[in-house]
């Protein structure tokens, strides 16, 4: 079975402690994974994550984006496509736009919406328009 996963999981996963609770998490996860159960993670899930790890715990946006990559290639875990599309820019933690209107962007699109935006670097995103 596929699982959508909450923010909270994954907080628990990528800063695991030797707190039973955190444990027993990271053991539930692998214990499904191994019965053949998978993951998804949304594009908003990717989104809380990649603002959780700076501004609760300190990551540098590479550090955010190279963490979420790891989970990205983890068995059993995978990112929508909008988040996936995001996270296959290079050097992400610089583009502009950001990772997060990136996913803004990939979610309209793939829907076959334009998205209209005051932010002049959306014109470096394909399906998007520069209103002012």
């Amino acid at each position: 079975m596929t699982y959508g996963l909450d923010t909270s999981v994954l907080m628990r996963l990528l800063n695991r402690t030797d707190d039973p609770y955190v444990q027993g998490v990271f053991n539930r996860i692998n214990t499904m994974i191994a019965d053949g159960d998978d993951f998804i993670i949304s594009d908003l899930v990717a989104s809380e994550i990649y603002y959780a790890l700076q501004h609760h715990y300190g990551f540098s946006k590479e550090s955010a984006i190279n963490a979420m990559r790891a989970i990205a290639a983890a068995p059993g875990f995978s990112f929508s496509k909008e988040a996936e599309a995001a996270l296959a820019t290079p050097e992400a933690w610089k583009a502009s736009p950001g990772l997060v209107d990136r996913m803004i962007a990939n979610g309209y699109a793939s829907h076959g919406h334009k998205t209209l935006s005051c932010e002049k670097d959306f014109r470096k995103l394909d399906f998007t328009e520069v209103i002012s």
